[in-house]
């Protein structure tokens, strides 16, 4: 058992830990992912893949589809 200034450094240290942990929580991969995944609301319909807004949703569009039809979504955009 640590005894005088190794307690209190080791005291130290864990509360130091303990606010590293404390900080991070909230900040994880794994919570990033949902906020991520919440902000991409607009799929195409013949790629199925998933864009944050109708604006990037056209681009991908005329580039990646440019045969197929606009969807109507998006003329007006």
């Amino acid at each position: 058992m640590a005894r005088g200034h190794q307690k209190i450094q080791s005291q130290a240290k864990a509360a130091d830990k303990q606010a590293k942990m404390k900080k991070q929580q909230g900040h994880s991969a794994t919570d990033q992912k949902k906020a991520a995944q919440k902000a991409l609301v607009h799929v195409c319909a013949v790629c199925k893949s998933q864009m944050p807004d109708p604006k990037t949703y056209k681009q991908h569009f005329e580039n990646k589809h440019p045969k197929n039809d606009m969807p109507e979504e998006l003329k007006d955009v």
